[in-house]
């Protein structure tokens, strides 16, 4: 008597079995045609041909899935959108083999708000990119020019500062290394940070700082932002800068030396006018 047959294996566990072999088919054949595109670029008459075999490999992948479907950006706030795009060379549908993210970092670091940047494929068809973005700190006033500097005191290309009204301004060829110190002191009083409209670097070494549009503070070269302390104190507690003052020298530890607009002179007391002359009486008869 015969063996009764064992069931049907159904063919979904056939399918099942299968699924991680389709999912590895896109690559294996772009790998198959890398190689012998490979093999073809040592031969120097083959350019040509190499040329048109990478760009069939890279239409052959993007049907089998390998194409751009989604960009994802972070760290963007500055730099626009479509110039990221035309540094990626990149859309919807791209084959993302043919995106190279060597050129698009490259493209990218050349933007003026970008400070760093990583691109990524992750496939099958996310375009990765994490920029870090200059961080504006002041304008640098030099040479009889302004420009826009960051916290690592490197010049930002803008050509309009309009909206960048509001930032300190440094003035002092040797002024950018030193100006993310000084703003991070002036931070910590913002009360009379505010009214700060410019400081000089002097003498490499220490700066002055433009008060109110008219009076100078001459900072210490050691420990400024004790000095800085101090002036924010009195200037809540006596308003020592509401006064007719120039200049607060700070410049010594154990004193405050201010120096006063010189009072208006007063005016002369009018010299008395002359009495008129008498007129001389009519001469009388002799009696």
């Amino acid at each position: 008597m015969a063996k009764p047959k064992p069931p049907a294996r159904p063919r979904r566990n056939r399918f099942r079995r299968l699924r991680p072999v389709l999912a590895w088919a896109p690559l294996l054949v772009v790998a198959l045609g890398t190689v012998g595109l490979a093999v073809l670029s040592r031969v120097p008459a083959a350019q040509p041909m190499l040329d048109r075999g990478w760009a069939q490999v890279l239409a052959a992948s993007a049907k089998l899935g390998l194409a751009v479907d989604n960009i994802e950006v972070e760290g963007r706030e500055t730099t626009d959108a479509a110039t990221i795009l035309a540094a990626l060379a990149a859309e919807r549908g791209t084959p993302i083999l043919g995106v190279s993210p060597s050129r698009a970092r490259a493209q990218l670091l050349a933007l003026p708000w970008v400070r760093s940047a990583v691109i990524e494929r992750r496939l099958p068809g996310t375009l990765y990119v994490r920029l870090v973005e200059r961080k504006p700190l002041a304008i640098w006033q030099h040479g009889g020019k302004q420009e826009l500097i960051d916290r690592d005191g490197t010049v930002i290309p803008v050509p309009d500062l309009s909206r960048f009204a509001k930032l300190p301004i440094v003035v002092g060829e040797d002024a950018p290394p030193h100006a993310a110190a000084l703003v991070d002191m002036l931070a910590t009083e913002p009360d009379l940070a505010a009214r700060v409209g410019a400081a000089v670097w002097v003498g490499e070494r220490r700066w002055n700082l433009r008060v109110d549009g008219s009076i100078d503070v001459l900072l210490p070269d050691t420990n400024p932002a004790a000095a800085w302390t101090k002036l924010a104190r009195l200037e809540r507690s006596d308003g020592v800068l509401k006064r007719e003052v120039q200049a607060v020298d700070l410049r010594l530890s154990d004193r405050l030396v201010l120096r006063v607009n010189s009072p208006p002179a007063k005016d002369a007391t009018p010299a008395k006018e002359a009495a008129p002359a008498r007129k001389p009486h009519p001469a009388g008869k002799s009696t």
